[in-house]
């Protein structure tokens, strides 16, 4: 498992070592020892899933605390546009984002630690993608940003993508007041 560190601190692109042959495949796709090497410390509670279609947008969402959460976030099947959002006010990189395709043949995955706004953009259809959690959902906790936000302006390279009404209704990064 090789674990590496983006530009925007605490975001960690986590790329499995992946055995291969006739069979199929096996690959550990969680290690708490090794996210602990680059000062993952948090423990996981809850598991999510989802199934979309392609150019399903969802995001930019986020817990306030103290049900605040970091999430290691993958692709089973498909394959995602992920994205997260810095929105940790004290922080050098407040707003701004960063981007990995997490797919079924590269298995790679991303660390989201508390204080980002995460989202994803599916690039094919039936896409299954799965995170662990670090805190309990709530629903009364619960905030996002605006996907299309232009302060942020994020490259999703999609036309028009499939958004919830929700999330077409996020305020935002300017309008927006940082519980982080």
């Amino acid at each position: 498992m090789k674990l590496i560190k983006t530009e925007i601190e605490g975001l960690l692109i986590i790329e499995p070592t992946v055995f291969a042959d006739q069979r199929g495949y096996f690959f550990e796709s969680f290690r708490l020892d090794k996210l602990q090497e680059f000062g993952v410390e948090e423990k996981f509670v809850q598991d999510n899933e989802s199934k979309s279609q392609k150019n399903v947008l969802r995001g930019l969402h986020f817990q306030r605390y103290p049900f605040a959460q970091g999430k290691l976030v993958k692709v089973v099947k498909g394959g995602v546009l992920d994205v997260a959002v810095d929105i940790r006010k004290d922080s050098p990189t407040y707003g701004k984002w960063f981007s990995h395709e997490l797919n079924e043949d590269n298995k790679t995955m991303l660390w989201i630690p508390p204080g980002f706004a995460h989202g994803f953009l599916t690039l094919r259809d039936d896409t299954i993608f799965q995170y662990k959690c670090t805190n309990y959902y709530d629903k009364a906790s619960e905030g996002s940003i605006r996907w299309n936000d232009p302060d942020v302006n994020i490259l999703w390279n999609v036309e028009n993508p499939i958004v919830s009404e929700k999330d077409q209704q996020a305020p935002f990064l300017k309008d927006f007041i940082s519980p982080f």
